[in-house]
């Protein structure tokens, strides 16, 4: 579907932006007086999400409607509605088949086609002209060369025109080459002048030995006569070149397409992780492409937009695989008194536990209006104020104990020292 979807880089690029889209859950949600928000699941958006129609999974319906976006600029599906008004069903339309039509009044109808089953069950062999009303369109940017302005979109491959011509010219120019036998590995050579017969008959010989027709065997020693010489082909410059022209031609059509190289898997990252390279392409192709289809949707069932209702895909799906990542943002969330114990519990789909529902924060983490009561802590002695003229005077403190125990030691040593100027005496 569209030009250039057979060119390699081209599906990569369009694979990535459908595949990822389709890999995304998607809701309602209205927007409470506390701030919070609350998940719709009993309007016709939210069953829509869940069923597009009865022979499409939303899986299948957003793969398809973003790879029409991406080839074509454009996507288009017809709205259904039950005996509510409310719309019961979508079903996707070629975008090749379908074009906006402005009435003498300025109202703005769709000629849709190309959908083989409405096309049986509504109006096999009619034209359908349905009201704008009735039609989800998501379109990129738009251009004043398509009729009319600003109601077409244009891809992205627009701008990667030239690219794509050259990368398949050289595809097929190597096609081409290596249905001709590809060039050989290696060329005989010699000084005699050889005429067509017998250049023929050494050919043919060479064949034959390299072969094994000749009863040698595969891989057999070929032997050489007139001089012939065995010279290497080896690879010229110019193929290098080529090689080199190619890889720039993809990377400006994943330029044009606004995809890290790292995400098709070509080249290297300067990330270190994977949820780092999934926001940067969230912070730009993929989240402006996951805006524009949240916003068509928004204006087909009359959403009031953000902050108020709004539709939102969860690009927390991108991070399924990667357990370890997921589980340290929500355990520091948790401990940061962002999300309670039970919000991410639920995150995980685990049930909720006792006393999990409140937000918790660790004793020392308190408002800053809270920080000019608290007092300093002591850094070291201070003396003790000075008395005021009117304060009591101080009670006067009780004489201090007597040490008898000094006395006694005292008096014996006095005797002590008696006792040994009363032996030298004697002696």
């Amino acid at each position: 579907m569209g030009p250039g979807a057979a060119t390699a880089m081209v599906e990569a690029c369009v694979g990535a932006y459908s595949q990822t889209v389709a890999m995304l859950p998607g809701d309602q949600w209205r927007t409470q007086e506390n701030g919070g928000r609350v998940r719709v699941t009993n309007s016709a958006l939210s069953r829509i999400l869940r069923s597009p129609n009865d022979y499409q999974s939303i899986s299948d319906f957003m793969l398809n409607l973003t790879r029409s976006l991406y080839l074509d600029g454009n996507a288009y599906a017809l709205a259904l509605r039950n005996s509510r008004y409310e719309v019961e069903a979508l079903h996707l339309m070629d975008p090749n088949q379908c074009r906006p039509r402005i009435a003498f009044n300025g109202e703005i109808f769709y000629h849709l086609g190309g959908n083989t089953v409405i096309a049986q069950r509504l109006a096999p062999d009619a034209t359908l002209i349905v009201p704008m009303r009735d039609v989800l369109h998501v379109r990129l940017h738009s251009v004043v060369r398509k009729y009319p302005f600003p109601l077409r979109g244009e891809t992205p491959l627009s701008a990667a025109l030239t690219d794509v011509a050259m990368s398949a010219a050289i595809a097929s120019q190597q096609t081409q080459f290596y249905m001709n036998q590809a060039r050989p590995s290696a060329i005989l050579s010699t000084d005699l002048v050889l005429n067509r017969e017998q250049v023929a008959e050494l050919r043919q010989r060479w064949q034959e030995q390299a072969r094994g027709l000749d009863g040698c065997g595969p891989g057999g020693t070929p032997i050489l006569t007139a001089g012939l010489k065995v010279q290497p082909w080896s690879l010229p410059a110019k193929d290098a070149q080529i090689a080199e022209m190619k890889k720039m031609s993809d990377e400006q059509i994943a330029l044009a397409f606004r995809i890290p190289l790292a995400i098709l898997g070509v080249g290297e990252t300067r990330f270190r992780t994977t949820e780092a390279l999934y926001q940067q392409w969230i912070a730009s192709g993929l989240g402006f492409c996951i805006n524009q289809i949240e916003e068509a949707f928004g204006v087909l069932f009359a959403l009031k937009g953000r902050p108020d209702e709004y539709l939102e895909f969860n690009t927390k799906a991108l991070l399924r695989s990667m357990f370890k990542d997921r589980i340290d943002g929500l355990a520091r969330a948790v401990q940061g008194g962002i999300f309670s114990p039970n919000e991410a519990r639920n995150q995980e789909s685990l049930p909720d536990v006792k006393y999990g529902d409140e937000p918790r924060v660790q004793q020392q983490v308190v408002p800053l209006s809270s920080a000019a009561s608290i007092k300093p802590a002591a850094t070291g002695p201070h003396p003790p104020p000075a008395p005021g003229p009117d304060a009591p005077a101080p009670a006067a403190l009780p004489p201090p104990a007597k040490d008898h125990a000094a006395n006694v030691a005292k008096h014996v040593r006095n005797l002590l020292a008696a006792a040994d100027e009363h032996d030298r005496r004697v002696a």
